[in-house]
């Protein structure tokens, strides 16, 4: 099931996050940055800032009351960003991420949306062709990649987003 996570779900969404992203726990899945940047992917008081957002939502995928996977969809003037695709490290290469993936797209129809934009560390090559596969182009934007007081680069240089967007089709049929 997919629903608007809330302030209740911030413990284990942190784990989630920082548990996909980051760590040892990280490398069990194939979309890890733990090679990358160490620390945390996100704290708490950030998750619950971005709940509390009245233009964005985190949404988690949920099996058995345990949330599985999540995606922050943040509603931006004419565009629908997506940040923070995960999926637990056990789980991937299962479809879950896929299924996220398709409620954003629906999301951003329904809120009458033409594209889906979101930046991914430029290093990330697999993760870059994923998305890619998926109908997301590199739209030539680059953005450096932002100082943290959670996060810690591994190999001491700058680090850049790429830019990817995907345009939606309106008469698209919703898949969930």
């Amino acid at each position: 099931m997919i629903e608007k996570a809330t302030i209740k779900d911030v413990s284990e969404l942190y784990v989630l996050i920082n548990s996909a992203y980051r760590g040892e726990t990280s490398k069990k899945g194939w979309t890890t940055e733990a090679n990358i940047l160490g620390g945390i992917r996100i704290d708490e008081n950030e998750l619950i800032a971005i709940i509390k957002q009245p233009n964005a939502s985190i949404f988690k995928f949920t099996e058995n009351h345990k949330i599985l996977s999540c995606v922050l969809l943040d509603i931006q003037k004419s565009k629908l960003y997506l940040g923070m695709l995960c999926v637990n490290p056990e789980l991937q290469n299962s479809g879950i991420g896929k299924k996220m993936l398709d409620f954003a797209v629906d999301y951003a129809l329904e809120n009458d949306l033409p594209k889906i934009v979101m930046s991914v560390i430029s290093e990330r090559l697999e993760l870059i062709s994923w998305y890619n596969r998926n109908g997301f182009f590199d739209n030539g934007t680059r953005e450096l990649f932002p100082e943290s007081h959670t996060a810690d680069i591994i190999s001491g240089e700058k680090l850049e987003f790429i830019i990817l967007e995907k345009s939606i089709v309106k008469n698209r049929k919703p898949s969930i």
